[in-house]
């Protein structure tokens, strides 16, 4: 079975998950980039935990990024991970796949445990590999993260990479067997997270499965263009696992690079058509600019129309019609623009032409805001402007990325901070 999945950009990993007796609520945390403002929930949590090994002792919580020590909690995260392989915290799953239920107050998703091929994978705007970034890289954030990963003898994964399969081809028939496979872990999470179980996946039949259904995904795509693998959560964790392939593989002979353990990253995939994945728009609100204005700047890249609409709701149901569409809050004026010659496929797209001309020529300031509520709030107040964007269509998404690229950031959010990844597997990257 060795290789079936190369030409795929992934295959199975050996993955390390925490041995039988140990406190599985204690031992996953949520993803370290979540709750950055709340220093109190990180606190609350290291109080939870306190002794029991846990996830918590092996990541770096971004909310410590500019006031921690980044030395000595590098420095701990690093001795840490060595003494849980020392002590034998770990169980070792070889060359295994984990069918990964998770319960939310959204629904109840499932994901499928890889290892993606660095090779495969660009971060790059213009990249057509089979791996791709969703949303614009901030190569600034890449740095600090290495510092974290150039020396940790393991990695543990919170990101989530959507694959398109409408005719639930891959990972669907293991949700429907699960009950048949071995299960590894069953646990609630702590801090509102809901409950997760994972599921063994490493016989021949099913392995077979999952790469037949693979290479159907990749046989139906665009060679020019093939995008099998976009990210979820998690964009700069993974261009960070990239970045340091980059550095390790200059030293590796072509025979030496092909099975090292840091050409791949472990990963959540998750087929973006499961009813349990929530997408959120993220709107913007701009700031010390007039209506007018917007207007001027808007027209330099697009045609346009709009009309007044008399509430949220009719606003809202317009915006997700047919076309390119966004609504427009100015004092208590609610407006639908409709773009009918434009540079972008989407509206994000096209409101970021805006944002990236506003900001060269000093006409305004903007910010990303959750919530339709609080953008029409906020955008409301004298000397705003609130930009409500569409629903983000699950059967555009991909054909969306195919023609403007990766997504402005801050276009989507997939659920609540509780619904994002938990560290719950590892695997050895050196």
């Amino acid at each position: 079975m060795k290789d079936i999945f190369s030409t795929l950009g992934f295959k199975e990993a050996d993955i390390l998950l925490p041995k039988e007796g140990i406190d599985c609520e204690k031992w996953a945390v949520v993803a370290c980039d979540q709750y950055t403002s709340q220093p109190e929930y990180w606190e609350s949590l290291s109080e939870f935990v306190k002794d029991s090994p846990s996830t918590l002792r092996l990541i770096y919580p971004e909310v410590y990024l500019e006031t921690g020590d980044k030395d000595a909690i590098i420095s701990s995260i690093n001795e840490n991970m060595k003494k849980y392989l020392d002590e034998g915290v770990f169980t070792e799953y070889k060359d295994s796949f984990i069918l990964v239920k998770r319960d939310t107050e959204s629904g109840t998703r499932y994901g499928l445990m890889v290892a993606l091929d660095l090779e495969a994978y660009s971060y790059a705007k213009d990249s057509r590999t089979l791996i791709r970034a969703t949303e614009g890289t901030i190569l600034s954030r890449i740095p600090p993260r290495k510092e974290i990963r150039k020396d940790a003898p393991i990695e543990l994964p919170h990101i989530m990479v959507l694959i398109s399969d409408k005719e639930r081809s891959v990972i669907e028939p293991l949700r429907d067997k699960r009950d048949s496979l071995k299960k590894v872990y069953d646990t609630d999470l702590n801090k509102d997270g809901g409950h997760i179980t994972g599921y063994l996946v490493n016989g021949d039949e099913d392995k077979e499965g999952i790469r037949k259904a693979f290479q159907a995904l990749y046989d139906a795509l665009d060679p020019k263009n093939p995008l099998l693998f976009a990210m979820g959560d998690g964009n700069h964790s993974l261009a960070t696992a990239k970045s340091c392939w980059e550095d390790i593989k200059k030293d590796l002979s072509e025979e030496e690079r092909k099975n090292h353990p840091a050409r791949y990253a472990l990963v959540e995939l998750e087929n973006i058509f499961d009813p349990g994945l929530q997408f959120e728009p993220i709107h913007r609100v701009f700031f010390n600019i007039d209506n007018d204005t917007f207007d001027s700047l808007l027209s330099s890249f697009c045609t346009f129309t709009k009309e007044e609409a008399a509430s949220k709701c009719e606003m809202e149901k317009k915006i997700n019609t047919e076309g390119q569409h966004f609504g427009l809050i100015k004092g208590d004026k609610l407006f639908v623009y409709t773009v009918e010659k434009g540079e972008k496929a989407i509206a994000a797209g096209t409101i970021q032409l805006v944002i990236d001309k506003m900001l060269e020529e000093k006409k305004g300031e903007v910010d990303y805001i959750h919530g339709a509520d609080v953008t029409i709030e906020i955008g409301s107040r004298d000397g705003n402007l609130g930009i409500i964007l569409p629903d983000v269509s699950k059967d555009n998404f991909f054909s969306d990325m195919l023609k403007d690229g990766a997504y402005p950031r801050k276009t989507f959010s997939i659920g609540h901070a509780n619904e994002k990844r938990y560290y719950m597997e590892a695997r050895r990257i050196k």
